[in-house]
């Protein structure tokens, strides 16, 4: 029997790409590295105009525990400390690198054999942070209050369109799986879970083929989100991380499996400055699974994927995933740690239709995998009643986007959810 969760949705999988290969992206000239690439307080610029950086460089420095070390992704010239907007509309410094194409470079010291407190360190040191689009940065994770037993990688890649995952599963196992045990030191812990969708099977069958016994590769139902950290540590170990809980408070720990590629990378020298990454959608002729470097500015990508498509086709732009991703008004957001996918969506594939009345139906309330009651919230977000929308126990949506993908009304649920947490949080309301 397939594992999952309780509720949840089936969008239209996309994944057109996941026969691509995982290719190297060309680079541009001009390269906009931002120094706030993960939650928490931004890196301290180490750098400064007119310095020549090689890559692997450290470039930004961790500003406090919650941060993370930001590296150059090329060889260069600094010619500028920059705020732009990141892909999910903040402000912040970016260190500009004019590319001098030598790609000299440095690297960090690689680690044979190391103890628990060197992983820790060397995972703290090369700037790693959750690569499934939180970017949580890793050493916190690893640095629970509460002792853990297991430790689940998430490979569901339940998002439509993205694939990069898949292909790194496909292409770099044995990274992976370097890497999980790495964590698993650092945890001390005896077993981990790799949890991957049944719409997988090749992903599936070459990791179980690979996997010590130590680690159980785990068949989950092909279902939205599955891949959200609660619903996977339910559908795995039956735990339910209580509201306003963390993993950590039922022994868990959950890092995506491109942190732990990542890891691996780290501990063999490689810092954190590049990624797998999807490019998709109709927009686009040259869909496909690449490795590009962090600062790469969305417009760039667009310019070497699109080919002969009219620029027409595309009417929208998504930076993400379509249920939990960012539309973008404009190409000017560069990648960086957390970039999986960029979308280039044409008009027949998304939906732009005018909300209506609620028609009371419920399907928002039978689909939330949180069991939210998403249409009563969203009445009080209308009229400002946010201690209401408190009180309905908004602050525990994952703003997963499944109440909005559900409605017939086509009313922008998950958008009243984000507005009720935010205002809650700014108010001090309790």
């Amino acid at each position: 029997m397939l594992r999952t969760f309780k509720r949840g949705t089936h969008p239209p999988a996309m994944k057109n790409t996941q026969d691509c290969a995982l290719l190297e992206f060309s680079v541009p000239e001009i390269l906009y590295i931002p120094l706030s690439q993960h939650i928490g307080a931004p890196a301290k610029a180490v750098v400064n105009v007119g310095d020549h950086v090689l890559q692997g460089q450290l470039i930004g420095e961790a500003a406090s525990f919650v941060s993370a070390n930001v590296y150059s992704s090329v060889s260069g010239e600094v010619t500028g400390i920059v705020k732009k907007p990141t892909a999910i509309g903040m402000e912040v410094d970016h260190v500009v690198i004019k590319n001098d194409y030598k790609y000299e470079s440095v690297s960090l010291e690689p680690l044979e054999n190391p103890t628990k407190e060197q992983i820790f360190a060397r995972i703290k040191e090369a700037g790693i942070v959750g690569m499934g689009g939180a970017t949580f940065p890793t050493h916190v994770k690893l640095s629970p209050k509460n002792p853990v037993d297991v430790f689940i990688i998430n490979a569901a890649e339940c998002e439509p369109y993205i694939t990069c995952d898949y292909r790194l599963m496909l292409e770099k196992g044995q990274d992976i799986i370097d890497g999980i045990h790495c964590v698993m030191k650092v945890l001390d812990v005896k077993k981990a879970y790799i949890g991957v969708e049944a719409n997988k099977p090749k992903a599936i069958e070459y990791l179980a083929s690979i996997v010590p016994d130590d680690i159980v590769v785990m068949k989950l139902k092909t279902k939205y989100p599955q891949g959200a950290e609660k619903q996977l540590i339910y559908s795995i170990t039956k735990r339910i991380v209580p509201a306003g809980g963390l993993p950590a408070d039922v022994g868990c720990v959950v890092s995506n499996t491109h942190t732990c590629y990542s890891i691996a990378r780290a501990i063999a020298g490689e810092p954190c400055f590049k990624r797998a990454m999807t490019v998709s959608g109709e927009g686009v002729e040259k869909k496909g699974n690449y490795w590009v470097l962090n600062g790469t500015p969305y417009s760039y990508i667009y310019e070497q994927c699109k080919g002969d498509v009219d620029e027409k086709m595309t009417h929208k732009i998504i930076s993400g995933g379509p249920m939990m991703g960012f539309a973008q008004v404009n190409l000017n957001a560069c990648t960086a740690k957390g970039s999986s996918s960029l979308l280039f969506l044409s008009n027949k594939e998304f939906e732009h239709h005018t909300p209506s009345q609620c028609i009371n139906c419920g399907r928002c309330i039978h689909h939330c995998p949180m069991n939210l009651q998403p249409r009563d919230i969203d009445d009080a977000v209308q009229q400002q009643d946010y201690k209401k929308a408190l009180d309905l126990g908004v602050m525990n949506c994952i703003e997963c986007g499944v109440c909005s993908y559900s409605c017939p009304a086509k009313r922008t649920l998950v958008q009243s959810m984000k507005l009720a947490k935010k205002s809650i949080k700014e108010r001090g309301i309790k």
